[in-house]
């Protein structure tokens, strides 16, 4: 046995160094790999095999009229905010997940509210804009809403609550296995057409959104698979008829991928965004999403079917519905954090997304 005391004052400083090296580096692993550090804290959790059954046969689109979508409104539905609504809730002392500033609150008697919040937190503008682009062209995200939130009984260190934004999930039972939560990307690849999954085409146009929009922090969590069967029972071994793969998190978007998912270079910056080009490999159609540390997307090859498939989606939207877009999130009003102040406009946002856009419509792949 290890006598401690007798180890000199240095010594025993390296040994903690390295400890905490060890351990640093074993959770940015898990991380890496989709891994859970403790136990799930779903309800229900999946089989291995009833998870992957679920895969095979997932969605990941659904058809939507395009040019009718109104993206100044955004989703309809239980809970709904109006753009820029007053929204005043109970502060909820609650322990919150993730690194951006967020806050649990309670509208009487019952409606608990998750809410980022802050006027240099990119990701109040940024899910959003992202979640209502996903939700224009049928690809499956959460209801995301624009609000200011006034919150009583808050703690003082909570402010800047004027430039809030409210998730609402989409309804259905989280379909997670006792070591992973959510689903990566490469998982996408599981999906099989012929037991009723999506096909690969709408599967490559996915991941070339994620492109589309730099969605650098993809790890596992940031993901969703969805039972959406409401016949289903809520049972871990029983299968379900109906699933979704959608993306949940979509805070780190508009900016450019970095292996750490900075928020002043990955969320709303337009100079990163605009430098992004939308292909790494144009003549083998390797789209341009570096991987970052707990991202599991990385340069995905697209398919020509896929290309198409997302380049006629993204030719029906209107200069209107773009302007719509980027107003309604309220980019020009997102503040860097890194004491920058430059200031965009809709309309720079709106040439920048034009400019992408027709990179991948002007494109065309060879597989």
């Amino acid at each position: 046995m290890v006598n401690f005391l007798r180890i000199p004052p240095e010594t025993m400083r390296r040994i903690a160094s390295a400890t905490c090296l060890i351990a640093t580096v074993s959770l940015l692993a898990c991380a890496q790999l989709g891994l859970r550090t403790k136990g799930p804290s779903k309800k229900h959790v999946l089989t291995t095999d009833v998870r992957r059954a679920a895969i095979r046969s997932a969605q990941v689109w659904a058809p939507t009229t395009v040019r009718e979508m109104n993206l100044k409104a955004g989703p309809s539905g239980p809970g709904a905010f109006t753009p820029s609504q007053t929204v005043t809730c109970d502060y909820l002392n609650k322990k919150m997940s993730g690194q951006s500033p967020k806050f649990a609150c309670v509208i009487p008697p019952d409606d608990e509210l998750k809410v980022k919040y802050g006027r240099d937190d990119g990701e109040v503008f940024a899910e959003v804009a992202a979640s209502r682009l996903f939700w224009a062209l049928g690809f499956y995200a959460e209801r995301m809403y624009p609000v200011r939130v006034v919150c009583r009984s808050c703690p003082p260190n909570i402010k800047d609550t004027e430039f809030a934004s409210i998730q609402r999930k989409m309804p259905g039972r989280d379909l997670d296995a006792a070591d992973v939560v959510g689903w990566a990307w490469p998982e996408l690849d599981l999906v099989d057409s012929a037991a009723g999954g999506a096909p690969r085409a709408q599967r490559d146009a996915l991941k070339l959104l994620a492109v589309f929009i730099q969605h650098t922090d993809s790890k596992p969590e940031q993901q969703r698979l969805v039972c959406v069967d409401k016949h289903a029972k809520s049972s871990d071994g029983e299968p379900c008829a109906e699933t979704i793969m959608m993306v949940h998190d979509l805070g780190q978007t508009f900016g450019s991928a970095n292996m750490f998912n900075r928020d002043a270079v990955g969320s709303v910056n337009l100079s990163e965004w605009s430098h992004m080009s939308i292909w790494k490999e144009p003549k083998r159609c390797v789209a341009n999403l570096p991987q970052s540390l707990t991202g599991t997307l990385d340069n995905p090859v697209i398919t020509e079917g896929g290309r198409k498939f997302l380049a006629d989606l993204l030719a029906q939207l209107t200069s209107e519905q773009i302007h719509d877009l980027f107003d309604v999130a309220r980019f020009p009003e997102r503040v860097m954090p890194n004491g920058s102040t430059r200031r965009t406009t809709v309309d720079e946002w709106v040439a920048a997304f034009e400019r992408k856009r027709d990179e991948i419509v002007n494109h065309t792949c060879p597989n």
